[in-house]
């Protein structure tokens, strides 16, 4: 499983350098964004712009990556869909719960903008 991860302004951008994302490589992508959360990452953005398929247990997966950064009051984003990616989370309604953004920058912009994250406008709030 070939990734890119880099942190930038506290969000952990990791590029997946994968056309498929199915099955066989799904417990190794899972491991590695367990690692990143239990290593003190809250805020991660997939960036899925080399993806152009992926499965049903993709889309499980992103959602249990979800899940495990909303445990910790954390937050999932994904950027740079293919046509039939976007399709596919469309149709599954994960669009609906993971916020899906056409770029990065719109993706980091809008982590910053939701105010259900501890650091968000830590300056509007007195902090």
């Amino acid at each position: 499983m070939e990734l890119d991860i880099v942190e930038r302004e506290g969000v952990w951008i990791v590029r997946v350098r994968e056309a498929r994302l199915t099955y066989p490589v799904l417990s190794a992508f899972f491991d590695r964004m367990r690692d990143l959360v239990d290593g003190g990452a809250s805020r991660l953005l997939l960036d899925l712009g080399t993806v152009t398929y992926m499965d049903s247990a993709a889309i499980g997966c992103i959602m249990d990556i979800h899940r495990l950064l909303r445990e910790r009051k954390g937050a999932l984003r994904i950027c740079k869909l293919a046509a039939r990616v976007a399709t596919m989370l469309s149709m599954t309604g994960v669009d609906r719960v993971v916020g899906v953004h056409e770029t990065d920058e719109d993706a980091l912009s809008a982590f910053g903008q939701d105010a259900s994250w501890p650091d968000a406008n830590s300056s509007a709030n007195g902090a």
